[in-house]
């Protein structure tokens, strides 16, 4: 293996070795988060890196990203040995990291944030016009249509999450860390940001890739491994293995038996939706559902399935109080709540588990108790006070219901891995005592082990007969998890399936009918 030095960084072969960790521990007081872990990654290749929450995947990418330091262990980048004291001398070499949770700063532009902290400059101040020109061409490549002035809080998560990608991709990394990077992205998002990333292996960049959808990761990736209980378990080429290779490794299960078996018994209707309308928040000139009829009955599991853009966030959260209702009615058992309130919607049983957990489901300065009862503190007021014992009760019996691993619910949120905090934000829901179930992408950026439990969740709600609504961008998901599909395009349905005779290719067929100008005059009984 040669290396020729240049004024920016090494020069290495494609398939040359050039970021190793060895022996890489890892310890947090008593808990061993990694055990004596031997990673490395190729030029040119992309790896993808595979294990349940709590694995130890983002404390390893952590370390080779300089962001922790080993307890034992070393690194080597491009032959020589390295110990990062920060992010910032990681960059120095050429390693960079796209984190799971995004770290924007959301009342900067999109430039700005590009730009932070390595602003262009020209005689001393700032040259916007080139930064601007910058990021014009940053946002072209990954194809995305994002105004550069444009604050960072307006823009949609996943546009949130391309700034996030377009800044690390502005870095000229050696060895660039993808860690969940398409959980908010669409379909075709996802497509364009593949296109880059072959674009930067075909320039000898080596990608550590990391995600919880595993047939994408598969699809992108050139080698594997997969980590369980902070120890790596298992290595291969991605050619000569499958996802049941991959579930097998990390869970020690078929991903066949990931999924709850349905049928719960259908009752009344719960949620019914006439042609209700909704504003588009970030354009109100249009809207962004239009004149949208559906139904979900007590013990029924409904599935949205759409690509972004299609209205299924703005249709659950008009639906939850959060965005107004512009046309059109939403009952409950019944009951009109279409110019209801939050609060009046989640006494009357209907509540929403949001898309963005972190911005819009927990508060990340309180512990899991204390987010878990949030939403429900009102049933534990005795006079002006709070009746500790009963909430405490409360709490301690929907984290075992909801399965959260914590130490108790005295411990911080932030200590919590992604899935189990999704596990609490419908914990705090269903605290409300729900009659109807809303949920926004609750699978998304988190293992396969947490998407599992959450599906049985959701179907030991519909049992219970709840109502349950939910949207997703995945097709295993939309097929497995429920008793109907509706496919949404441009903010209205156009098509329902019954996942039980519908196949991959049908969904994906009809998302690609809904292409056209108009929706399809198909919608097969939307609201039957």
């Amino acid at each position: 293996m040669t290396a020729a030095t240049t004024s920016q960084a090494p020069v290495w072969t494609a398939g040359d070795v050039v970021l190793v960790a060895e022996d890489v521990s890892k310890v947090y007081g008593g808990t061993h988060a990694l055990r004596g872990v031997d990673f490395s990654a190729r030029a040119g290749a992309v790896t993808a890196v595979f294990g349940e929450n709590g694995a130890g995947k983002s404390t390893l990418m952590k370390i080779l990203a300089g962001v922790e330091r080993p307890t034992t262990g070393s690194l080597h980048v491009f032959g020589e040995e390295v110990a990062f004291a920060s992010p910032v001398e990681a960059v120095e070499r050429g390693v960079v990291i796209i984190h799971q949770e995004l770290n924007l700063c959301p009342n900067l532009s999109v430039t700005d944030n590009v730009f932070l902290g390595r602003e262009l400059r020209r005689r001393g101040a700032v040259d916007e016009g080139a930064e601007r020109t910058a990021a014009i061409a940053l946002l072209e490549r990954l194809e995305e249509r994002i105004d550069p002035s444009a604050p960072v809080g307006d823009l949609r998560l996943g546009q949130q999450q391309v700034v996030e990608i377009a800044r690390a991709i502005s870095l000229e990394a050696r060895v660039l860390i993808m860690d969940e990077p398409t959980s908010a992205l669409s379909n075709a998002e996802v497509e364009v940001l593949f296109r880059v990333i072959r674009e930067l292996t075909s320039a000898g960049v080596a990608i550590v890739y990391i995600s919880h959808h595993l047939e994408e990761a598969l699809e992108i990736a050139d080698d594997v491994v997969v980590l369980r209980d902070g120890a790596l378990v298992a290595e291969a080429k991605a050619a000569d293995v499958d996802l049941a290779w991959v579930v097998a490794n990390m869970v020690g299960r078929n991903p066949d038996d990931l999924y709850p078996e349905l049928g719960a018994e259908k009752g009344e209707v719960l949620l019914e939706v006439r042609g209700v309308s909704v504003a588009d928040p970030a354009n109100p000139g249009r809207l962004a559902v239009a004149d949208l009829d559906l139904t979900v009955h007590a013990g029924e599991i409904v599935c949205l399935y759409g690509l972004m853009g299609a209205g299924r966030t703005e249709l659950l959260e008009a639906l939850a109080g959060r965005l107004p209702v512009s046309a059109g009615a939403v009952l409950v058992d019944g009951e009109d709540l279409t110019t209801a309130t939050i609060g009046q919607r989640i006494d009357r049983g209907l509540a929403l588990v949001p898309e963005d957990r972190q911005r819009d489901g927990l508060v990340q300065t309180m512990t899991v108790g204390d987010n878990m009862s949030l939403a429900s503190i009102r049933s534990y007021l005795r006079g002006a006070f709070v009746s500790n014992p009963a909430e405490a009760k409360a709490v301690k019996r929907t984290i075992s219901d909801v399965t959260v691993k914590t130490s108790g619910p005295g411990a911080p949120i932030g200590s919590l891995s992604g899935g189990n905090q999704q596990k609490v934000v419908i914990g705090k829901i269903l605290l409300t005592e729900p009659r109807v179930l809303l949920l926004d992408e609750p699978t998304r950026g988190i293992d396969v082990g947490a998407k599992a439990d959450i599906f049985t969740l959701m179907a030991a709600q519909a049992r219970a007969g709840l109502a349950v609504l939910f949207a997703t961008s995945e097709l295993g998901e939309a097929l497995n998890a429920s008793d109907r599909v509706l496919v949404l395009h441009r903010g209205r349905v156009v098509r329902e399936f019954d996942p039980r005779t519908t196949s991959k290719e049908d969904l994906m067929a009809a998302s690609d009918d809904a292409a056209s100008p108009e929706p399809a005059d198909d919608t097969d009984g939307a609201s039957a």
